[in-house]
């Protein structure tokens, strides 16, 4: 399980689009900078774990996202790939994770974002599913995520491209 965290604002990722030639698109959005923040993982396999949360991920929500794990991946070790993020070297998480002998915790080395499979799934999701999307408010961004990421769930392939395109395997 490869595990990453990202954000999300109103402020949309202006995407490239063809037009007529002199007509310039406009893209139009609300011009704040509400957001909230989701947690991800990833499996080889081609499975998407997600959670979204109104605040900044903390080691609370962490421990919140690993219990999320073992509860719907059972009866096996659940090995999670991260960063060495504070959140992930939170006490409260390093607690947790001794009290949980499914759970083994490997970090990437130091800034290596390309070995991270997840990190292609934020670029993704923004880049191509939510390109130029500009909702009105956080409640209709959080929908459009939250669909978005269902359209990507029922694409194993898609996803298990991203374990491939990441420099784990060179």
């Amino acid at each position: 399980m490869f595990v990453d965290e990202s954000g999300f604002s109103l402020i949309p990722y202006v995407g490239k689009t063809w037009a007529p030639v002199g007509q310039t698109p406009v893209l139009v959005h609300q011009g704040r900078w509400s957001k909230f923040s989701a947690i991800s993982g990833v499996t080889p396999t081609g499975r998407l774990y997600f959670r979204v949360h109104e605040s900044s991920i903390r080691g609370p929500k962490v421990v919140a996202f690993l219990r999320h794990l073992l509860r719907h991946i059972r009866r096996r070790p659940v090995m999670v790939f991260w960063d060495s993020g504070p959140h992930h070297r939170a006490k409260v998480v390093r607690k947790y994770r001794a009290t949980q002998p499914r759970l083994e915790v490997h970090r990437f080395p130091g800034y290596s974002p390309e070995l991270n499979p997840d990190e292609w799934v934020w670029s993704h999701l923004k880049k191509h599913e939510l390109a130029s999307y500009a909702p009105h408010d956080v409640r209709e961004l959080r929908r459009g995520v939250r669909l978005s990421v269902m359209r990507m769930r029922v694409r194993p392939k898609l996803i298990r491209s991203f374990v491939a395109a990441s420099h784990l395997y060179d």
